[in-house]
């Protein structure tokens, strides 16, 4: 079996249990005397996202509660929406490996203090992940990276290291949501 026709398998599931006519087709396997592309960039081609960000087609269940939350605390919707799709690919129910919980992966002490009781409620926890990502905003004079950096690895980092921290996994990720907000802002 190749990676291809697994893929296609997978795809065509999805489509069926999600009522869709036709799942995308995957990736053609390189050319003979060409290089292979690895799992990941057919699963990044495949959905659609570059540099890893991830862009889901649909968002419309959480449409209201991020366009209201969003207009309360003067946000761009198109920056929740993209740091939603990046920290939980738009599933309420998510859970991250170290606690973080719902759509905007709130970690227990971040959603207690934000005043969210059901962090696995959507409207609670947009409203909630929101609010923080407008406090950060705020510390951050407005910059959007920072904000974005210090939403993933805390603000004391982003202090500590006047910028992006050097931390992989936070470097990944300001680049996969600020491309995943390039996106729903809708520029090229």
């Amino acid at each position: 079996m190749n990676i291809f026709t697994d893929l296609s398998s997978c795809l065509s599931r999805i489509a069926q249990i999600a009522g869709t006519p036709d799942a995308p087709p995957a990736p053609a396997p390189a050319r003979p005397g060409g290089n292979a592309p690895s799992f990941a960039d057919v699963l990044r081609q495949t959905l659609g996202g570059s540099g890893g960000a991830f862009y889901p087609a649909d968002r419309s269940a959480y449409h209201g509660m991020v366009e209201s939350s969003a207009a309360r605390w003067s946000v761009d919707p198109a920056l929740v929406n993209a740091v939603i799709a990046n920290e939980s690919g738009f599933d309420p129910r998510a859970t991250s490996r170290v606690g973080a919980m719902g759509l905007m992966q709130l970690m227990p002490a971040t959603a207690a203090g934000l005043g969210v009781g059901d962090p696995y409620d959507p409207a609670q926890n947009i409203a909630g992940g929101v609010r923080y990502l407008r406090g950060l905003l705020d510390r951050f004079d407005g910059n959007v990276p920072l904000a974005v950096a210090a939403y993933n690895a805390g603000p004391g980092a982003v202090e500590k290291y006047a910028g992006v921290p050097p931390y992989q996994e936070t470097q990944r990720y300001v680049a996969a949501v600020l491309d995943s907000y390039r996106r729903y802002r809708g520029a090229p």
